[in-house]
């Protein structure tokens, strides 16, 4: 007896025992089930969600209103909301033979030029073959463009039949437009249902801003065709500043032996570093330091011309704006990347930015400095006091409509521009 007794309680306690040591983790129920409802619903969305996605809002609506007028009509035995229900119902369904059928389109997207300068033509074609072996009954093309929508209707295509839409696209303004992808949309008169189906990848189009050719205007402005003497001390260049003493692992090359035979003592060579010629274009982004927008086209188109001109002529060139810098390596990487640049609030300022450019374009001769009418002569001068001494400073302040004028603001040179024509005047004005 007192055996069991004992060991009854041995089996009452060890439940006890268990729990007051370490917890067995418990897995939720939702994670159990897991891997034996996913194999049983995927196959289910995958089947109803494209057939859902049919549906428009307003079909919603009305599938809603249907289901409501059939239950009143029928539980209140309601003749004219039965009659209601019907209407609905045909509708729903004849709505569906609107989106039936399979698409077997052969869709071309194709744009006359990808890159266009602000005010050309921009035109592309889109063209829409059957090649199934039946036609195909009418549709409608959707082609977004920016943030806008083109429709083009597709007649009835007979088998091996093709349509062709010619569109032009607006290029009033410096952008970078995305152009499709193209959809074909089935949907019914009402609206209650709408299929759509992709068939292009989008493209962009690439609206660049208008420049100047500053061709045999800038020599004033860029001088240095083979180099800039510089105050930096170097071992080996083209322009000799001195001699010194020999110092192991100087290059012999170097020597002066004629001064070294009178002296006898080994002399090298010391040269004055001379500098290749290197623009570095500042281009204020911020939308603080110009009254409107036609400030910062004027100004973008400023910076472009000169960097396309730098470019021509074979010389570095580094274009920094706010929030970077942009591809000054060839000019349609320099054009696109202007076509997108936007001005934006912020508190980075023009001086700011040149600190940046002073410490970052360490090798620059000269540096332009192009902002808009808000920016004042104090920041202009505390701008150009972040620069190097040894660097050649403009600053060029585009006030569209306004009187080409330059003045100066202590070694500064500050030329105020009103249009883009006077560009390459404003520039043979520098040294003047």
């Amino acid at each position: 007896m007192t055996s069991f007794t004992s060991a009854f309680s041995a089996v009452r306690t060890a439940p006890r025992r268990a729990a007051s040591g370490v917890r067995a983790a418990t897995v939720p129920l939702g994670k159990r089930l897991e891997p034996v409802v996913r194999p049983v619903v995927r196959p289910v969305a995958d089947a109803v969600g494209p057939v859902l996605g049919v549906v428009s809002p307003f079909g919603w609506a009305v599938l809603a209103g249907t289901i409501a007028t059939w239950w009143a009509g029928l539980w209140y035995v309601w003749i004219e909301v039965v009659v209601l229900a019907v209407l609905l119902t045909v509708a729903l369904l004849s709505a569906v033979v609107f989106v039936l059928g399979r698409f077997r389109y052969t869709v071309a997207l194709d744009l006359a030029q990808q890159r266009v300068t602000v005010g050309d033509r921009a035109v592309g074609r889109l063209d829409v073959r059957n090649d199934s072996a039946r036609p195909l009954l009418p549709s409608i093309m959707e082609l977004p463009v920016g943030a806008g929508v083109a429709s083009f209707p597709v007649p009835r295509l007979r088998p091996k039949a093709a349509h062709e839409e010619v569109f032009a696209v607006p290029t009033h303004r410096r952008s970078v437009i995305p152009v499709g992808p193209v959809r074909s949309v089935r949907a019914d008169p009402l609206g209650l249902l709408r299929r759509t189906v992709v068939w292009t990848e989008p493209e962009e189009l690439y609206v660049h801003p208008r420049t100047k050719n500053l061709a045999g205007s800038s020599t004033g402005f860029l001088r240095d065709l083979e180099g800039r003497v510089t105050q930096d001390i170097s071992n080996s260049d083209v322009s000799f500043h001195a001699l010194r003493d020999y110092v192991p692992g100087d290059d012999r090359r170097h020597i002066h032996w004629k001064t070294t035979a009178r002296t006898g003592q080994l002399m090298v060579r010391q040269f004055e570093e001379t500098r290749r010629s290197h623009l570095a274009v500042v281009l204020s982004t911020r939308a603080q330091d110009y009254a409107h927008d036609d400030e910062f086209e004027l100004a973008v188109s400023v910076c472009g011309s000169l960097g396309l001109q730098a470019i021509k002529e074979d010389r570095g060139l580094t274009v920094l704006v706010n929030d970077g810098s942009l591809r000054g390596d060839h000019r349609t990487r320099l054009l696109d990347d202007l076509s997108a640049i936007e001005t934006k609030e912020m508190s980075t300022s023009l001086v700011d930015l040149a600190r940046v450019a002073g410490s970052t374009v360490a090798d620059a001769s000269v540096v332009a400095l192009i902002v808009g009418s808000k920016v004042t002569p104090t920041e202009l001068r505390a701008a150009s006091a972040r620069l190097p001494q040894d660097v050649r400073v403009m600053a060029i302040q585009c006030v569209p409509g306004g009187s080409l004028s330059r003045h100066a603001i202590a070694e500064l040179v500050v030329l105020t521009l009103g249009d883009l024509a006077e560009l390459p005047h404003a520039l043979r004005r520098l040294n003047d």
